[in-house]
């Protein structure tokens, strides 16, 4: 039964860690917090950690380097269970299949969606290590093995659409493009570094992040702002707070890519 949810500090650093290109430099002993926790409670309490290796919707907050690492190294010395919630990083986003391909840390749950099905219709599903595996399918002779399921579980037709999915993955090289064309990203990411208002810039993969100077008093408006005039200019860009959170389709060209960024540069000088 689970009693209760503790937290552990995020890796958003902006003053040591502003316009890092990629994983940043600085913030890996913040996992040791979790240390702290497992003093707190007794390691014997602790189901699970759960983490997003990145942090979509609280706007793109990048782990530094050696931090999940020292997640896992903590969860192993202690025997808690580290569960990666990729439904963001999954399926290309970073370049790699997932985030645990791209970090080389490899965690006991894989809990997966969108991608899965490339958004056409809602499926999500879990990744477990053999060792779990083998703790549900080794029970009693008379019961299932997994006793789980609701009314739409394993639908046919999503079932369908996420081996089509899956076969568009490998047979149009979706996860090669990505990693490919990720540097291009990065470069017209930080292009935005010198327009008004932009106090950091973050990128990993197919992901990036603009941050905004807040209006005083006025949290969210500025980049509320910039949504709505990149949606009269045709752009949907995604806000969180005062930042603006982009995820380009696997697909997106170059010339998609420079579109984005002219758009949004022309914008954000608006709304200075």
């Amino acid at each position: 039964m689970l009693t209760g949810v503790d937290h552990i500090p995020h890796t958003h650093l902006p003053e040591k860690n502003a316009f890092t290109r990629g994983q940043p430099e600085h913030g890996a002993e913040l996992a040791d917090e979790l240390e702290r926790l497992v003093t707190l409670h007794d390691a014997s309490t602790i189901a699970a950690v759960i983490v997003e290796p990145v942090a979509g919707s609280t706007g793109v907050i990048l782990p530094p380097k050696g931090y999940l690492e020292r997640l896992r190294e903590i969860c192993d010395k202690h025997g808690i269970l580290l569960i990666f919630d990729e439904v963001i990083t999954g399926f290309g986003r970073l370049g790699a299949p997932f985030a645990t391909d791209f970090f080389g840390v490899k965690p006991d749950l894989v809990t997966l969606a969108k991608g899965l099905t490339s958004g056409t219709i809602p499926m999500g599903g879990v990744v477990c290590s053999k060792g779990i595996y083998d703790a549900f399918m080794s029970g009693p002779d008379n019961m299932i093995e997994l006793f789980h399921g609701y009314t739409y579980s394993g639908h046919p037709v999503a079932a369908a659409a996420a081996l089509a999915t899956l076969d568009c993955y490998k047979e149009d090289g979706l996860f090669e493009r990505a990693n490919e064309i990720a540097p291009y990203w990065e470069e017209a990411v930080h292009s935005l570094k010198d327009v008004p208002h932009v106090v950091d810039l973050r990128n990993l993969g197919l992901i990036g992040a603009i941050e905004l100077e807040p209006i005083p008093g006025k949290p969210t408006a500025r980049a509320y702002e910039a949504f709505l005039k990149c949606y009269e200019k045709g752009l949907m860009i995604r806000t969180t707070g005062d930042i603006i959170a982009l995820s380009p389709p696997l697909i997106v060209e170059k010339s998609h890519i420079d579109q984005i960024f002219d758009t949004l540069r022309t914008v954000l000088k608006e709304v200075a």
